[in-house]
């Protein structure tokens, strides 16, 4: 039996090296490759992947993003994260979006055709060093709100910006953002970012 796969990376290199070491597996086959987040779920209902591997850090809709729309479009399609950036808030909102299995992109050919293999065989797959780094770390502690705030804040945007693009008061984000600092332990809203993108909490 023939395990159909779905690539999504949005570097060309990346990709295609991981398309030409798993098409090298005779009872593997990549049937699709996309380059954002945005083309997983179109793809995916075109070609019929038995699994899909997804990075976490795309255009448009991220990889975590994707596999939760993936699972909702498509619930018989398995996700195995494969990432550059393995960060603990990652692995467990990846886990919380559906995804099978999180390895990342250094795992050498032969285990990741193993977890190929074991996410589609319906097993989780999880890159042990990282299951006990995301274990140390615990939880994000910000909420909902601070997260979306934080994420606004990435590219230096205004409070005035932030609170129009998310329909909130300036006030109102002012006070997430002084409780996302204080949470991350902070001293201003960039380094807040740095932290919680370090973690993979944004």
């Amino acid at each position: 039996m023939t395990i159909r796969l779905l690539l999504a990376d949005d570097q060309a290199l990346v990709r295609g090296a991981l398309s030409a070491l798993l098409g090298l597996e005779p009872d593997l086959e990549v049937v699709a490759e996309v380059g954002s987040g945005d083309e997983v779920v179109p793809a995916a209902l075109a070609h019929h992947p038995d699994v899909a591997l997804l990075d976490v850090e795309m255009p448009g809709t991220d990889g975590i993003t994707a596999t939760a729309a993936l699972r909702a479009a498509a619930p018989s399609v398995r996700v195995l994260i494969v990432t550059t950036f393995g960060r603990p808030g990652y692995l467990r909102r990846a886990l919380q979006a559906g995804a099978s299995g999180f390895v990342v992109k250094d795992t050498p050919a032969a285990q990741l055709a193993d977890a190929v293999r074991r996410v589609h065989a319906g097993l989780r797959v999880v890159d042990p060093a990282l299951a006990t780094d995301s274990l140390v770390a615990g939880e994000s502690p910000l909420t909902t709100r601070e997260t979306e705030v934080l994420r606004a804040a990435r590219d230096g945007s205004s409070v005035a910006a932030i609170a129009a693009k998310l329909f909130l008061s300036e006030g109102t984000v002012r006070n997430h953002l002084s409780a996302a600092i204080g949470k991350t332990g902070s001293t201003n809203r960039a380094e807040a970012v740095l932290t919680a993108e370090g973690n993979g909490w944004l």
